[in-house]
């Protein structure tokens, strides 16, 4: 698995679809995700230190969890099918039991940032991008 970090969050008002460009923390390597302007927003508001009169969806799942004394472990970032990327949350219980959800990545990395969790993606991920920049 590679290890992720947010790199930059490119948001152009006219379009509805922005980007979110993770780094390879040990290597060169970069993996941009277009994600929707709520998600895009949740994650830069967040970052940059920005307080909502009312919670934001990941705010309240962040709530969600912490009330449940439910730790959210990673993200990782595992599948790229037809120029989609999926991902998996990895929680633990309040009993130390590993509970694994399927997810939107720009959800995850917006609870991911949230929680100072790490963020991963398969080394598949990268072998397919490069196959098609070919």
């Amino acid at each position: 698995m590679v290890k992720l970090e947010i790199s930059q969050i490119i948001i152009d008002e006219g379009k509805s679809e922005q980007v979110i460009v993770l780094n390879e923390c040990d290597g060169p390597r970069r993996l941009p995700i277009v994600l929707g302007s709520a998600e895009a927003y949740a994650i830069r508001a967040h970052l940059s230190g920005v307080i909502t009169r009312r919670p934001l969806t990941h705010d309240l799942m962040y709530s969600f969890l912490n009330t449940m004394e439910i730790e959210l472990e990673k993200v990782i970032i595992d599948k790229l099918v037809d120029n989609t990327f999926h991902a998996k949350i990895y929680l633990i219980t309040k009993d130390d039991t590993l509970k694994v959800v399927d997810a939107r990545p720009s959800d995850g990395i917006a609870l991911a940032v949230r929680t100072s969790s790490p963020i991963f993606a398969e080394e598949s991920i990268f072998d397919q991008l490069s196959k098609k920049a070919q």
